[in-house]
C-alpha cells in the first residue's frame, strides 16, 4: 500500500443521514422486511443490488468470504448457486453454517444473515440453470473453480470445444453445479446514522418464532 493510501483512509469519513430505524418500522416478519429494503436498493439503481458477501469457514476453523449473487429467496431463506466442488462447495460439505451480509452504500443500509446452508433439489438447480444464458452455461463446465490453472488459453481452449459439442438450449447442467439455500436464524437491519450511533434491529428465531431486539450501535 502507497504511503498516501494510508494516510488518505484514516481521513476517510461518510456521515450516514439518509433514514432511521425502529423496531416500529419494521413489523413481525423478517422477510418482508428484506423484501421491502430490496425493492428499495433496486429503485435506487444500485449496481447489482442481488451481490452479497458469503462467508463460509473450513474444517480448521479458517473462515473465507467471497461474493456471490442472489438468485430467489423467500420465507425459507435466501438462493444462490455455485461449484459444489469449488473451494466454497468443499467448505459448505465440512460445515454448512454461514453468513450473508448485503451492504447498500447509496442508502445506507446492511443486511447480515446467519443461518444454516442446504443444497437445492436437483429440479430446482436444473430449472435455473436452464434459464442461464449460453455463455455461463458453458462456463460451468468449462471452469474446475478453485483450481489452479496454468493459462487463460486453457481455458478458452475448453469453452471453444464445448461449443462444439453443446448448441444453445441444449446444454444439460453440470452434476457438480447446483443451488444452496441459506436458512436464516438470524437477520439484522442496519440502518446507517450520524456520529456511528447505527440503528441495528436483529430478527432472532425461536422456535418456529421471529423474536425482534434492538442492538447497540
Amino acid at each position: 500500500m502507497s504511503e498516501t493510501a494510508k494516510h488518505l483512509i484514516q481521513k476517510l469519513r461518510h456521515e450516514y443521514a439518509h433514514a432511521t430505524l425502529d423496531v416500529k418500522d419494521v413489523g413481525s416478519d423478517p422477510f418482508v422486511q428484506f423484501d421491502h429494503w430490496m425493492n428499495e436498493a433496486i429503485r435506487a439503481h444500485i449496481p447489482e443490488p442481488h451481490a452479497m458477501h458469503l462467508a463460509t469457514c473450513d474444517a480448521q476453523g479458517q473462515p473465507s468470504v467471497r461474493v456471490v449473487l442472489l438468485r430467489h429467496y423467500d420465507t425459507e431463506g435466501f438462493v444462490f448457486y455455485t461449484n459444489y466442488l469449488s473451494a466454497k462447495g468443499q467448505e459448505i460439505a465440512t460445515n454448512p453454517k454461514a453468513a450473508i451480509n448485503f451492504f447498500w452504500q447509496a442508502i445506507e443500509r446492511q443486511v447480515r444473515i446467519s443461518g444454516t446452508l442446504f443444497k437445492l433439489s436437483s429440479e430446482t438447480s436444473d430449472a435455473y440453470f436452464a434459464s442461464r444464458p449460453y455463455d455461463s452455461q458453458l462456463g460451468a463446465w468449462a471452469s474446475n473453480q478453485s483450481e489452479v490453472i496454468q493459462s487463460r488459453d486453457l481455458l478458452e481452449e475448453k469453452l471453444e470445444l464445448l461449443k462444439k459439442t453443446y448448441t444453445p438450449g441444449n446444454v444439460h447442467r453440470p452434476p457438480h453445479w447446483g443451488g444452496y439455500l441459506l436458512n436464516p436464524h438470524r437477520i439484522e437491519f442496519w440502518q446507517g446514522r450520524p456520529g456511528r450511533v447505527h440503528d441495528r434491529i436483529l430478527f432472532h428465531r425461536e422456535n418456529a418464532e421471529w423474536k425482534i431486539a434492538r442492538l447497540s450501535p
